[in-house]
């Protein structure tokens, strides 16, 4: 079948597998430039490993340190007449290259929430890795099952104590528009901590630790976005920032749990991208544009995979990595930079709908966009029929 993508609001609803595999053969090939990771990982979980940063950790762990990995995700299996999900296409070209260089790798595909879930990793481990030294949780979900309780949990996107109304960019229509969003209620607060916040994170530590699968000085990480006063009222001061503020929390407590075994857990602050979630998140697409331009224009500007190849050289497996005063390793210092965010702001003053080719970076942010589900890429050929069907071979059911 010909392979076009079908884009919807927000979202685009199906994948190219050739483009998918270019997209992780470029994110290998750069670890590998960047030489080996010293002190490394090498035995990996990576709970959401098949897109964004969660696969770009997986990557970093496996090339640029030898790393047997397992991965966790909830993905989209292909058929004859249906593209299967980009994460599923990703999954496939990470296994082709790890197998063509002997690195032990498997693969989950279900619901991480559950206990289920958890108990088949476990033992997964047990039987084939032995012992995990680094965890990695890069889980982005907009709903949540407790797996005690059994109620549903969902997730808002909304400020907290007043409405906020600011300029949007709709990336369905190519305009700048003015976007209202009323404040969550305390219901819908408490709903998005369950649902994005550290609970399972810590849950996951706790049946791992219990389980007796966590090497002596074990680290695990969890990636939270920050931000700086132009996305506070949406993200860092709203319902999104209460649940990262709650990582902060499952941090210290998986920290002590962990402390017999020399295990530390930390919070990774990453720089603003383009994934599928930040996608989703009012007036983000704006500011990720002028980010862009800005830091394109000075030459400061990281994707995924550069920040990820960072934060394990500069953080996780540094002598003496650099933590903000809440413990937290900190990746996103050139887009916080003062002159940085002062650019930003200027040009947000400024830019209209007729103004948004010159002002912003519109066009990398769509291009990087496509990519996220294998399109857009110069030398793959999108008129030519290709199958669909990708199999994951290492899959455990």
């Amino acid at each position: 079948m010909v392979i076009q993508p079908k884009i919807r609001g927000f979202i685009c609803t199906n994948a190219h597998p050739v483009g998918c595999a270019e997209h992780v053969k470029e994110q290998i090939a750069y670890v590998k430039q960047q030489g080996p990771v010293s002190g490394g990982p090498k035995n990996v979980l990576v709970i959401g490993a098949s897109t964004g940063y969660g696969l770009a950790s997986r990557i970093t762990a496996a090339f640029g340190s030898g790393a047997a990995t397992l991965g966790i995700f909830f993905e989209k299996e292909p058929t004859e007449g249906k593209t299967g999900s980009a994460g599923w296409y990703n999954t496939a070209a990470f296994e082709a290259a790890a197998d063509a260089e002997g690195l032990w790798n498997k693969h989950l595909n279900g619901d991480a929430f559950t206990d289920e879930l958890k108990a088949k990793a476990i033992d997964l481990i047990r039987r084939e890795m032995g012992k995990i030294d680094l965890v990695v949780y890069s889980l982005a979900a907009p709903r949540r099952k407790d797996p005690v309780s059994g109620e549903v949990y969902s997730s808002v996107l909304k400020p907290i104590g007043q409405a906020y109304t600011a300029k949007n960019l709709n990336t369905s229509k190519r305009e700048i528009e003015e976007v209202s969003v009323e404040p969550a209620n305390d219901e819908e607060i408490f709903n998005t901590v369950k649902v994005m916040g550290g609970e399972d994170w810590e849950r996951w530590l706790d049946q791992l630790h219990a389980a007796g699968v966590l090497a002596d000085n074990c680290q695990t990480v969890a990636y939270t976005y920050i931000g700086k006063e132009l996305t506070w009222p949406i993200y860092g001061k709203a319902t999104i920032g209460k649940a990262k503020e709650d990582l902060d929390r499952a941090a210290a407590a998986i920290t002590a749990k962990l402390s017999a075994q020399k295990g530390k857990a930390y919070v990774a602050s990453l720089k603003a991208l383009v994934t599928q979630a930040s996608s989703a998140i009012p007036i983000m697409p704006l500011y990720i544009s002028l980010l862009y331009r800005v830091m394109k224009a000075e030459g400061t500007h990281e994707g995924c995979i550069e920040q990820i190849n960072g934060l394990f050289r500069q953080g996780l497996y540094a002598t003496a990595p650099q933590l903000d005063d809440a413990g937290r390793l900190r990746m996103d210092g050139k887009e916080l930079s003062d002159h940085v965010q002062q650019a930003v702001k200027d040009l947000w003053g400024q830019v209209t709908t007729d103004t948004i080719d010159s002002l912003t970076d519109y066009v990398g942010y769509h291009n990087e966009f496509l990519r996220l589900f294998g399109f857009g890429y110069q030398h793959v050929d999108y008129e030519a029929d290709v199958s669909p069907l990708s199999p994951l071979q290492h899959l455990v059911n």
